[in-house]
C-alpha cells in the first residue's frame, strides 16, 4: 500500500466518524506521542536477548505490530490533514542525514553529528 493509499484508509476512516474536530496538532501530537510510549513500554528495561525473545514470541508481536500501527495512523493523519507529504519530507531527511553522517565516518557509529 502506498502513502497516498494508506492516507485515503486513514482519512476515510476517520471522516466516516466524524473525528477531524477532534484531529488538531496538538492533539495528533500527544496521540502519536503516547502511542510511541505504548511501543516503548514493551521493551522497557528489557536488554538485547529479552527484546530478541519478545520479538519471538508471536503473541507479543502482534502486540508490537499493533503499536507500531497506532504510530502510523497518527503520522499518516498529522502529514494529512496539514498537507505535509511524507514521501517528500522522508526522502529529504535521510539526504540531510546522509551529509550529517557521511558513511565514511559515522559506519558501526552510534554517535550523534554534533558530539
Amino acid at each position: 500500500m502506498s502513502f497516498d493509499e494508506m492516507n485515503a484508509e486513514v482519512r476515510e476512516f476517520c471522516e466516516a466518524r466524524d473525528w477531524t474536530q477532534f484531529h488538531t496538532p496538538k492533539d495528533l501530537a500527544i496521540g502519536l506521542s503516547t502511542e510511541s510510549n505504548e511501543l516503548l513500554e514493551h521493551f522497557r528495561f528489557k536488554d538485547q536477548a529479552d527484546q530478541r525473545e519478545l520479538l519471538a514470541d508471536s503473541e507479543r508481536r502482534e502486540e508490537i505490530r499493533n503499536e507500531l500501527a497506532d504510530v502510523l495512523f497518527f503520522t499518516l493523519r498529522f502529514a494529512d490533514l496539514h498537507d505535509i507529504d511524507l514521501e517528500a519530507a522522508l526522502a529529504a531527511k535521510i539526504e540531510k542525514n546522509r551529509e550529517r553522517y557521511p558513511k565514511e565516518e559515522y559506519t558501526s557509529s552510534n554517535e550523534k553529528y554534533n558530539e
